[in-house]
């Protein structure tokens, strides 16, 4: 199979029919051979039966129904466990992603080597307080946190190697850092192409502002993660190692001068400075400990996967 589309939806049963037969034309008129995935994510309108209606046309058109609202990220998560076309394309059902651009989409996968190309809404039709100017500041910050060089890192419209998709894993509010993840995996080429934006046709948008301060949130985590995840003790140890010895100054400071220069003949627990210390170290040694016990972790679940793999090649 060329091409596998993932669709995520909430409620937009609208909008269904004519993104179908969109897609359709697309791929007909391109010889695709193709499979389109509806991943209904708790819809509380039409959304789910209509996608019956049209898998009953169309055996090429399939459907994953959610029992509630988990996020785009689960839909995504489900939706590329189940696909098996060699090119995996992911896209909005609202209309304001083009089909139009899944041609030049799978040829840049396909014959120019891309792992995964990212589309780009240079000219957008939203509101320019409620999401142009957010997601300038936003991607800009991604950018630099990341190190992925992308204008747009939240358009749905997007291309990747199947590949790609197996060996990634989209929760929380990851779906928009899917790039940072798949270079994280270990797929360098990553590519951009300006794709058409259009204004939306039906209903109104399901993303709130908050999507922001979560993105920015998630944007720290993976950040960490990217950079911290298989040495922890880095982190951790450095911080628990400046803080214990901050502590231990403290400490030494308060017993020379309890010693040789205090003469007002003051208790050492009368003095703010040693609870400064107490507290310095204590959390020196929690840190520490924590980068400890992280890379404990990190390396028994590496010795799992060595003792499993020393089992396959045995058998």
């Amino acid at each position: 199979m060329d091409i596998s589309v993932v669709i995520p939806l909430l409620n937009e049963q609208e909008s269904l029919n004519e993104l179908y037969n969109w897609i359709a034309k697309v791929m007909q008129s391109n010889s695709f051979s193709y499979e389109i995935l509806f991943i209904d994510d708790g819809s509380t309108d039409d959304s789910w039966n209509t996608i019956q209606e049209l898998s009953e046309k169309d055996p090429r058109v399939k459907g994953i129904r959610f029992l509630r609202n988990y996020g785009k990220s689960q839909a995504l998560h489900a939706g590329f466990e189940a696909v098996s076309g060699d090119v995996i394309i992911t896209m909005d059902a609202d209309l304001q992603d083009n089909p139009e651009e899944i041609p030049e989409l799978f040829d840049m996968i396909q014959n120019q080597g891309y792992d995964l190309v990212s589309g780009w809404k240079k000219k957008r039709y939203d509101s320019i307080i409620a999401k142009n100017l957010p997601s300038k500041l936003f991607n800009a910050a991604a950018r630099k946190t990341s190190g992925v060089k992308l204008n747009d890192f939240n358009c749905g419209l997007k291309a990747y190697k199947q590949i790609v998709v197996k060996n990634i894993d989209v929760y929380g509010e990851m779906h928009r850092y899917i790039p940072v993840l798949a270079k994280n995996a270990g797929f360098s080429k990553i590519g951009e192409k300006v794709v058409k934006h259009q204004a939306r046709k039906y209903g109104t948008t399901k993303f709130g502002i908050d999507r922001f301060v979560n993105g920015f949130l998630d944007l720290i985590t993976i950040w960490f993660m990217s950079r911290f995840a298989k040495r922890p003790m880095h982190f951790f140890g450095l911080i628990g190692t400046l803080l214990f010895f901050a502590g231990f100054c403290f400490s030494v400071y308060m017993g020379i001068d309890k010693l040789y220069i205090d003469t007002q003949g003051r208790l050492i627990t009368q003095r703010p400075e040693f609870y400064i210390a107490l507290i310095c170290m204590v959390l020196g040694t929690q840190f520490f400990l924590a980068g400890f016990i992280g890379e404990i972790i990190i390396i028994t679940k590496r010795d799992k996967k060595r003792y499993k793999v020393a089992e396959k090649i045995k058998v």
